[in-house]
Parts: C-alpha cells; sequence; structure tokens
C-alpha cells in the first residue's frame, strides 16, 4: 500500500472516530453545558478535514495545508459563530411568527424553512466571504510575509465566489440542508451541524480561489 493510500486509511478513520466522539452522549452533555468551547472544538477539527480533503481532491495527492493551525482556529472561530446563529436565528423567527410577521405559525417545516433562508440569505455569505479573506490571507504569506488586505482582497476571484459558492451552493445545498437541520430536535442539530461542518470545509476549500 503506498504512502497515498495509507493517508487515505488514516483520514478515514480519524473522521469516522471523530464522528463517532460528536455523536455520543457525553458530547452532546458536554455540547448542552458549553456550547460555545463546543463549536469551536467541532469545527476546529471537523471543517478542517473539510478542508484537507478538498485540498486533496484539487491536487489529487495529500498535502498539508499552509498554516494548518491557524486556518483550523479560524475555523473554531466561525463555528463559535455558528453556535450564536444557530440560537438566535430560530428565536427571531419564532417571534417573527408569534407576531404574524411570518405566516403558518405552529408548522414545523415552515419553522425550519424561514430559519434555514433567513440564516442563509443574511449570516452566511458574510461568514463564507471572511473565510474566504483569512484563508486568501495565509496562502499568499506563503510566499510573502508583508500582505495587506487591501492586497488579499484584490487577489480573490470573486466572479467565482459569487457565481458557485454564494448563488449555487446557498439555495441548492445549504438551504434545503439547513431546513433539515432545523426540523431535527434540538439536540440532534449539533450532530448534524458537525456532519455539515465538514461540507462546509470540503466545499470552501475545494473553491477556494481561481
Amino acid at each position: 500500500m503506498n504512502k497515498d493510500k495509507i493517508t487515505s486509511v488514516i483520514v478515514f478513520v480519524f473522521t469516522a472516530l471523530l464522528i463517532f466522539l460528536v455523536t455520543r452522549g457525553f458530547f452532546l452533555d458536554f455540547a448542552s453545558d458549553f456550547p460555545i468551547v463546543a463549536g469551536f472544538t467541532k469545527f476546529f477539527f471537523l471543517a478542517t478535514i473539510g478542508d484537507f480533503i478538498g485540498l486533496r481532491i484539487k491536487s489529487k495527492s495529500w498535502k498539508k495545508p499552509n498554516y494548518l493551525l491557524a486556518k483550523a482556529t479560524v475555523w473554531g472561530f466561525i463555528g463559535v459563530i455558528i453556535v450564536l446563529m444557530f440560537n438566535i436565528y430560530p428565536t427571531g423567527v419564532e417571534f417573527l411568527q408569534t407576531n404574524k410577521i411570518l405566516p403558518f405559525e405552529g408548522s414545523i417545516f415552515a419553522f425550519a424553512l424561514f430559519t434555514s433562508i433567513l440564516m442563509n440569505l443574511t449570516f452566511a455569505p458574510t461568514m463564507m466571504a471572511f473565510h474566504r479573506v483569512t484563508d486568501t490571507y495565509l496562502n499568499l504569506r506563503v510566499s510573502n510575509k508583508k500582505v495587506t488586505l487591501s492586497e488579499t482582497i484584490e487577489d480573490i476571484n470573486w466572479n467565482q465566489f459569487t457565481g458557485f459558492i454564494i448563488l449555487k451552493t446557498i439555495p441548492f445545498f445549504w438551504i434545503p440542508a439547513h431546513t433539515i437541520t432545523f426540523l431535527l430536535p434540538s439536540e440532534y442539530r449539533v450532530i448534524f451541524a458537525a456532519l455539515l461542518g465538514i461540507f462546509l470545509g470540503l466545499i470552501l476549500g475545494l473553491f477556494n480561489n481561481k
């Protein structure tokens, strides 16, 4: 078995182990008691794995992403924000339905759909753009230690980001995926969100620039 296949097996086993751990009762209890820490930990590892897999698909071989720890820390920070948004948006939609600003109060499906649509049309583009900027900045630092914010923004392929990440993945993947998420009982949303964290890292890593 060559090195690439061995690495593939290791990544698969490590990913399966992490998914197994975040679906156990002790992690769900921990996530309930310490949601911020759990959100950081979950995305620190799982979204980074998705990023790692995306790089493997692009380069045809396993490579360690540049500034791996820094990128993982950014994912952890994003995980914290996502935990907050997963509480803010459902509460907001419930308020809007209760006050007749949004229709179909009492419908679980309408609640999940409205929550997913509002979150993905407002928060998601900002979060994805933030990740694109930080990821591009760290990639540029490999060859140039003095990278400015303006140089980072200019290097990003915004046409691809808008055309694919925003206009395709949000309506055709993220809105349906998060509708399913908010149809689930709150304790299981953590599990499904963990799986989606891998896809988030994969999609943003696979299509991270030109």
